[in-house]
């Protein structure tokens, strides 16, 4: 894939997130979660930021109400191409998101692999994607729409990637983070994403969000040890002691 380099500001162009100190915030999930109270604040510093955790923790539901917060398309797509409706998790929580911009962005897309094939085919452009398999014709929206700098949020982009589409979109994402011409906020569980060089790698638990690396994953340690040994991988997960892997 190769990306036009158009002149714009650097990214990242969304700078802060944090929830309005102001609102009487709703019980339940998320804002159950530990780390989403109100004094939650976040802040980016990197033009590709990548969230890694357990399913459950919010990562998901973080990165649709920044969606949100952008004006993007809930259910994926862009301000002006709109997807299926959120979670109602992520709908409740992007009411009470607010950001911090320098300058505010129009441009952009949110992804979403479940979505995929119901917004293209309301795209002006959508025969373009016919005839691509899943993957192929998301690596394809990825460069086309990536191409023009923006803000670009990704959930979970792996369930529609083979690893060697993983590996062609991370050279993308090293790209962007080099040249710093778009900002990515990116949910994943594949290790493959997670080693953008020089991205910044947040985990999240039920209890709190800390800076990690790659090598310090779950994701990476648990797919570590089945390239190590996978007949010892696959023993050790039938007998119940899948911590030890870890």
């Amino acid at each position: 894939m190769v990306r036009r380099r158009p002149a714009r500001l650097c990214a990242p162009l969304l700078k802060r997130v944090w929830l309005d100190p102001g609102a009487a915030l709703p019980t339940g999930h998320p804002f159950d979660l530990l780390w989403l109270g109100p004094g939650f604040a976040f802040v980016f510093d990197e033009p590709v930021t990548i969230l890694v955790g357990e399913n459950g923790v919010g990562k998901s539901t973080l990165v649709e109400a920044i969606a949100a917060l952008a004006g993007f398309g809930p259910g994926g797509g862009s301000q002006a191409h709109r997807g299926v409706a959120p979670a109602e998790s992520a709908a409740v929580l992007g009411q009470h998101v607010r950001g911090a911009w320098l300058p505010k962005v129009t441009e952009g897309w949110f992804f979403r692999a479940e979505t995929f094939h119901a917004l293209t085919g309301v795209l002006a452009d959508a025969a373009a994607y016919r005839g691509c398999s899943h993957g192929e014709a998301f690596l394809r929206l990825f460069a086309d729409r990536m191409a023009g700098g923006g803000l670009f949020v990704i959930d979970e982009p792996e369930s529609a990637l083979s690893p060697r589409h993983q590996a062609m979109l991370l050279r993308f994402l090293a790209e962007i983070q080099a040249e710093a011409d778009a900002q990515v906020i990116l949910a994943t569980h594949s290790p493959i994403l997670m080693a953008v060089p020089g991205a910044r790698l947040w985990r999240i638990t039920h209890r709190g969000m800390s800076p990690t690396d790659l090598r310090a994953t779950d994701h990476f340690r648990l797919l570590s040890a089945f390239t190590a040994d996978p007949d010892g991988f696959v023993a050790a997960v039938c007998a119940g002691d899948i911590d030890t892997l870890l």
